[in-house]
């Protein structure tokens, strides 16, 4: 019997394998970390292969893990970092440089040159998006104007773009599929949301060959089957979506209103609009949630660069913590009015602000300030950011007051406490945290017709714990406009 499903989950600091049983009860994991290169100032860099391989391990030990064969195995879907940008040849399969990752800001310039000609607003017309280097239009641009021969290569059709899904599509099927699915294609800044289409006039825009670019599916489709090689049969690849919509879909967000908030390296709190793509005027996206069986569902996103990455800074690079795992113990000793504020605008801030010019900062130091308040103050900045994006949501006539919530810092209880009082706002933590990987599992559920709609996935979901707000609405906007103060002090417009 087929029972089982392979969801890959390739983020951004490490590459993922979950094996699901088909009612998305999570058996077993393959992990493993991989190398961050960071040649210039704000540049950040992937080695392609490094997620290829870091994956296929992963994989292979997820099904070791659960002590499985591969012929129970009823299909493989895929999530992914979203916007990281790789091109590869099509004859080799091999990538012409390193991938750009999201977080990269080498096209600031470029963007803000296209800005100053007056092209942001036809761009976010068409394709939801703010103009900023997060996205993957401008990176391509770079590569094809950077690698030597690249654009003369591209142009002769001999190579081939992709978010990550793609890439790893491409190398499971062994190069027969060059494919993506709406929620990645409407994060490349091609791709026009509301005609389900790549725009010709962004391609000429940016100077991109079409032939670059992959074929646009449903998020649960036929993407063909892996190489026999690679699990000792061939796997039907069933599903495929970028990671923060794979969450909203994890966490049984499908009715209009219904938000979740992901922590992972970085933040992304998303609010599923229904079958409309509502313009946002406080610099958030609009975004592609999902699309099943043809009809596309939009989102609002706010995406901020440095959640976990905080704390793993806090860890790596000042070493004041050997692990994560330590951060709620230290909180809980610290002075709730501690008064520090770290901002981690390490690579710029992300919405509302879109500044990739500011940087980190700390405030409020004095001669009591010890690491327990430091590693506080990271993990409060979190709640803050979130606190920025609830606050636009709500200008653009959307307060989210219920609020999904998953992803790695999400099992520290003091931080969603802290959450639900800077938000006040209720913050429900689902029993399965692994909601992206989840939701990756659902979409090929869906197409191997296991499950039949996405109410029979709302079926599924249970709440692990609840948090209510606590904080006095008078005491959480003082602590809020110390916040936005230690802010407007970091940017730099």
């Amino acid at each position: 019997m087929k029972n089982y499903i392979l969801s890959i989950d390739q983020g951004t600091t490490s590459s993922r394998a979950i094996v699901f049983s088909s009612q998305g009860e999570a058996i077993a994991t393959g992990q493993e970390e991989f190398t961050q290169h960071y040649p210039n100032n704000g540049w950040v860099e992937h080695n392609a292969d490094d997620i290829w391989q870091s994956t296929l391990r992963s994989c292979h030990a997820a099904i070791k893990n659960a002590g499985i064969s591969s012929d129970e195995i009823l299909g493989i879907g895929i999530t992914n970092q979203r916007e990281t940008t790789i091109i590869w040849d099509r004859a080799t399969g091999e990538p012409i440089a390193n991938a750009i990752v999201w977080q990269d800001r080498r096209t600031s310039d470029y963007c803000q040159q296209l800005r100053s000609q007056g092209h942001e607003q036809s761009i976010q017309e068409k394709t939801g998006l703010l103009l900023d280097p997060y996205f993957s239009a401008s990176k391509i641009r770079w590569l094809l104007d950077s690698i030597p021969g690249a654009r003369s290569k591209a142009e002769a059709g001999e190579l081939a773009f992709g978010t990550v899904d793609s890439f790893l599509l491409w190398k499971l099927s062994n190069g027969k599929e060059h494919s993506t699915d709406a929620t990645n294609a409407s994060r490349t800044m091609l791709f026009n949301i509301h005609e389900q289409c790549w725009d010709e006039e962004l391609l000429t825009l940016f100077d991109i060959p079409p032939s670059l670019l992959p074929k646009v599916k449903d998020c649960a489709a036929d993407y063909g089957h892996s190489a026999s090689e690679l699990f000792g049969q061939e796997l039907p690849i069933l599903g495929i979506a970028g990671d923060q919509q794979a969450a909203l879909i994890g966490q049984a967000c499908f009715e209009p209103g219904m938000a979740k908030s992901t922590y992972g390296t970085g933040c992304f709190f998303m609010l599923n609009t229904g079958e409309q793509a509502l313009n946002s005027n406080n610099r958030l996206l609009t975004t592609v949630a999902y699309r099943l069986q043809g009809k596309t569902h939009y989102a609002l996103e706010g995406s901020i660069f440095i959640a976990g990455a905080a704390i793993q800074w806090l860890r790596d690079g000042l070493h004041l913590i050997s692990d994560a795992a330590e951060t709620e113990a230290l909180a809980k000793q610290t002075d709730s009015d501690h008064g520090v504020y770290l901002v981690p605008a390490f690579t710029g801030l992300g919405a509302p602000y879109w500044d990739p010019e500011a940087r980190g900062a700390l405030f409020g130091l004095t001669r009591d300030t010890g690491i327990k308040e430091l590693v506080t103050a990271g993990l409060e900045s979190v709640c803050y950011q979130t606190k920025d994006l609830q606050k636009a949501m709500e200008a653009d006539g959307q307060r989210p007051v219920n609020i999904r919530v998953d992803g790695g810092m999400t099992k520290n209880n003091w931080v969603l406490q802290k959450l639900a009082d800077i938000l006040g706002a209720t913050i429900d933590r689902p029993s399965c945290v692994e909601t992206t990987a989840l939701g990756a599992a659902y979409l090929v559920a869906l197409q191997a017709g296991v499950l039949e709609s996405s109410e029979s996935i709302a079926n599924l979901w249970q709440l692990d714990k609840r948090f209510e707000a606590q904080l006095s609405k008078h005491e959480r906007d003082r602590r809020y406009q110390g916040w936005q103060d230690a802010v407007s002090r970091v940017r730099s417009q």
